[in-house]
């Protein structure tokens, strides 16, 4: 098989485009588990016995400002450490499912259950876990044009 690579401006950073002949439809599913196996890890600190530790972004479900470093919550509810301030972590996941919704949080977008408006002009976000965030009025915009 030959593979060909294409450069795209306009396409996010998260999104690989594959073109293939009609004829190899059939393999188009293989190919997706293939790309998505490749999925982008973070390295972040297992708190308990200070090792470094690779996990899944998509598992991820909030990082959070925890002075100098963050706090990285996943699905099943561990929490990791990520030796880097948020201003930098938000600078490389810009392009993800990753959205700011305050100045101390960052979350993953396919995790949101549900949201609505509340009262001091802020919105309220949970989360599938059961979490709960405000959207500080400053990134409302941002929120809500992401999320229609």
């Amino acid at each position: 098989m030959k593979v060909v690579f294409e450069e795209e401006l306009l396409m996010e950073k998260s999104m690989a485009k594959v073109i293939t002949h009609p004829d190899e439809k059939s393999h188009w599913d293989s190919i997706q588990e293939a790309i998505c196996q490749s999925e982008t890890k973070l390295v972040v600190i297992n708190a308990k016995n200070n090792r470094n530790v690779q996990i899944e972004l998509s598992s991820v479900v909030a990082i959070e400002s925890e002075d100098r470093l963050c706090c990285v919550r996943v699905i099943t509810g561990e929490r990791y450490l990520l030796n880097k301030r948020l201003k930098f972590v938000e600078e490389e996941l810009r392009s993800s499912h990753f959205m700011k919704i305050n100045n101390q949080t960052i979350i993953n977008t396919r995790c949101i259950s549900e949201f609505s408006s509340t009262d001091h002009a802020r919105i309220q976000v949970d989360l599938n876990d059961g979490s709960s965030y405000f959207v500080s009025r400053f990134y409302i915009k941002n929120f809500r044009g992401k999320l229609s």
